[in-house]
């Protein structure tokens, strides 16, 4: 049998669900993989004893320094700038093929901001750190969104439409897509506007995703990318028993239906980078946090699917 690979756990915001869900997940997650949780052992006894939970007696630690009172459902800018070590640390881990693929807990991005931490999420760190685009993509196996845009103000989307930007994330998007486990089938581009802009009507955008979907299968070779789809009915279920794929123009456009459909099942995948990075497909949950059980789906998803990948993309000896 495989040794179980190594993977890169970022422990996320130690005031909100994610040290109770590496707990109560870590027994089947080491089934299939070995999580090395990039924390210290002061922080996650204190986790531990708020929790009333045991430590699980292989619990892998990389240590992260710093130490701070955990106040459950509390943004804190102490708990964000820690969260942020644990992820900047745990990247270069495994850039340097220590570990090898990344996942990461769900982080407040409320306190990176009070921590004066630079970046609005994990994303936008890796495409600093790597210098490139990169692309955020959400979903299943069944059904896998990725985002044209997405942590950016709804009000600016419209202005992100242009054909050569979104001809070359779709030619990005091709490439990142082509090795992965995942769909290989035609891949559904929505439109903006309502009623797909009605021949212009309610919107002249769709013609510029037209002409980007275009070009993007001429250089491809075929017909990759189809659209683009009228975006309310685009996730209904005789479109999805077409597309397993989708491109979403902002981020709830894609997001809502996804979650509507596969909201504890769902994880974050990052594209086009040199490592493999998988996250939760949810936030910190502070209303719930030391209070009730978490589920722990996703983060089992994330895990299994970069253990996947890491497995497919191990280095020959």
């Amino acid at each position: 049998m495989d040794e179980a690979p190594l993977l890169a756990v970022s422990i996320g915001d130690l005031n909100g669900i994610a040290p109770h869900i590496a707990f109560l997940a870590h027994e089947e997650a080491t089934t299939f993989c070995r999580p090395l949780y990039f924390t210290n052992a002061a922080m996650i006894e204190k986790a531990a004893k708020l929790l009333n939970h045991p430590i699980p007696d292989d619990f892998e630690i990389e240590h992260v320094s710093g130490e701070f009172t955990i106040k459950p459902g509390h943004i804190s800018k102490k708990s964000g700038r820690y969260s942020f070590a644990s992820f900047a640390k745990a990247v270069e881990f495994t850039t340097a093929g220590i570990t090898q693929a990344l996942v990461t807990l769900p982080i407040h991005k409320e306190a990176w901001h009070r921590a004066k931490i630079p970046y609005t999420g994990h994303t936008d760190y890796l495409r600093h750190r790597f210098k490139r685009q990169g692309i955020m993509a959400l979903g299943t196996k069944e059904l896998l969104v990725a985002l044209y845009t997405d942590h950016i103000p709804l009000k600016e989307v419209a202005s992100k439409i242009r054909k050569k930007p979104l001809k070359a994330f779709l030619l990005r998007l091709h490439r990142a897509l082509t090795d992965l486990p995942l769909a290989q089938g035609p891949i559904a581009v929505l439109g903006l506007n309502p009623h797909g802009g009605d021949g212009g009507v309610l919107g002249k955008e769709e013609k510029k995703i037209a002409k980007a979907i275009a070009e993007a299968n001429e250089e491809i070779g075929f017909q990759r990318f189809v659209g683009p789809l009228v975006p309310d009915s685009a996730f209904a279920p005789h479109m999805r028993s077409r597309y397993q794929l989708y491109v979403a123009l902002y981020h709830d456009q894609g997001l809502a239906p996804l979650k509507a459909l596969y909201f504890d099942e769902s994880i974050n995948l990052s594209l086009g980078f040199p490592i493999i990075r998988t996250s939760v497909d949810h936030g910190t949950a502070f209303d719930i946090a030391y209070k009730e059980k978490p589920k722990v789906t996703s983060y089992l998803n994330a895990l299994r699917f970069a253990a996947e990948l890491a497995r497919r993309f191990e280095p020959s000896a």
